[in-house]
């Protein structure tokens, strides 16, 4: 089972990321399960997505403890309870323009920034970052297939959908090389 931790504030979009990555994966014939915690419910707050994949249906009805992939919307998060639920083997994606080298104190965690603000405000998408973030943490994770989390984005956004599109391939891109040559992507 693949247990997925996607962490923000409030209004940061990190929930409607988690609900498209399970539906991406549900969209593969996946057994998924999505729910969702909000701190204390306005912007700026922590929230998080919780979401598990799994070849069979899933039983376990408790949150997740040991994470397999992150998903951070926010580097200022990467910190105690979100880095309690991590292990040396579990992948971060971060949203930040810093490069990987440059995580003082957070030795030995497998952490991949990715600048998707850069790549959200190049396609006409200002803050919202959703779509670039997506599209790097399945390049890193190798799941789902980037066509079915672009054919998810197309088909739920609620407008501008080829920029979304586009920033999401671009990530995915941007992620590809930035793991095969140790690049920073911004």
């Amino acid at each position: 089972m693949l247990q997925i931790i996607v962490q923000g504030r409030g209004g940061q979009g990190a929930q409607t990321a988690g609900n498209l990555l399970a539906a991406a994966f549900y969209r593969e014939g996946k057994y998924i399960q999505c729910f969702a915690t909000y701190g204390g419910a306005r912007r700026g707050t922590p929230v998080s997505s919780f979401i598990r994949v799994d070849d069979r249906p899933i039983r376990l009805r408790c949150d997740i403890e040991h994470a397999d992939a992150i998903l951070c919307f926010d580097s200022s998060l990467l910190k105690g309870g979100l880095l309690d639920r991590s292990t040396n083997d579990t992948l971060i994606v971060v949203n930040a323009g810093r490069a990987s080298g440059d995580w003082n104190g957070l030795d030995g965690f497998r952490i991949l920034p990715i600048d998707g603000i850069a790549i959200a405000r190049k396609h006409g998408l200002g803050r919202i970052v959703n779509s670039s973030l997506l599209g790097a943490f399945v390049c890193a994770l190798k799941a789902p297939s980037i066509d079915v989390m672009q054919q998810t984005i197309a088909e739920t956004a609620p407008a501008r959908k080829a920029e979304n599109v586009s920033a999401c391939l671009e990530a995915y891109d941007c992620t590809r090389q930035l793991m095969q040559e140790g690049l920073s992507c911004q």
